[in-house]
């Protein structure tokens, strides 16, 4: 097998994969390994015991590994949703970025790696024409179980080379805030814009605590200054300019 990625360096096949479902990837999800080095990620990757897989694995020099073909549905999403699509796998392309994460004190991404990722992730938007709105954080397609690529992760700089949907953060300023407990018209429309962006968030009116693992995954990707799942009025706003920002749906 050669590298579908003229980005990538080398191939380490992993057997955990199959056919996609009815689809062609229109979605790029980001991880982080959450493990302590390379190697490690890289065996559990090809583990055919541990059932999880990524189309390509981003080391910490750098050096892009292909795992499984562009073709093929990759193991990396788990449960997870996005604008009501269950079957995230068929659906995407995973990217595994080896960095130790929230357990490891989320240290900052080494410069030759986030390099080799804004340069990997711009090659498979291009070639499959992935919108940039569905460039997305495995967080934000599990927010209730999963916390990577983090609030470390510079979506900022992808955004800058053309790969992802973003917009300033909000300033932090007083005023309103919703919190979980809340409930009543205003969560129900903090709830109806979330989903609107595509976040799996139904609108029941109450802030309960799935509410709050929402709106943490949206302040991870989307408002990194203070993540602390409160709906202050910086994350309402820049909720806001997001949807604003959009392309027309054809």
């Amino acid at each position: 097998m050669r590298p579908d990625s003229p980005v990538a360096r080398r191939v380490i096949p992993s057997p955990n994969h199959g056919e996609r479902v009815g689809s062609r990837p229109d979605m790029l999800i980001l991880h982080y390994t959450g493990m302590a080095g390379a190697a490690a990620a890289l065996q559990r990757l090809a583990d055919p015991i541990a059932e999880v897989s990524a189309h390509y694995v981003v080391l910490e020099d750098g050096t892009v590994v292909q795992m499984v073909p562009e073709g093929r549905r990759a193991w990396h999403a788990g449960l997870a949703s996005w604008h009501g699509e269950r079957d995230v796998n068929s659906r995407s392309l995973g990217v595994e970025i080896v960095h130790p994460g929230h357990a490891g004190g989320l240290p900052p991404y080494p410069e030759a790696q986030m390099t080799a990722v804004i340069a990997l992730a711009r090659d498979l938007v291009a070639r499959w024409s992935i919108p940039a709105e569905r460039v997305l954080a495995h967080s934000d397609i599990a927010p209730d179980r999963k916390e990577d690529p983090g609030e470390t992760f510079p979506w900022a700089r992808l955004a800058a080379a053309g790969v992802g949907h973003l917009v300033p953060e909000a300033p932090l300023r007083d005023g309103r805030f919703f919190a979980p407990g809340d409930s009543g018209p205003p969560i129900a429309a903090l709830q109806a814009m979330l989903a609107l962006y595509g976040y799996d968030q139904p609108v029941t009116g109450t802030f309960d605590g799935p509410m709050q693992a929402v709106v943490t995954a949206f302040q991870r990707h989307f408002r990194q200054v203070r993540v602390d799942g409160i709906a202050d009025a910086s994350t309402i706003t820049t909720l806001r300019d997001l949807i604003a920002a959009l392309p027309p749906r054809s």
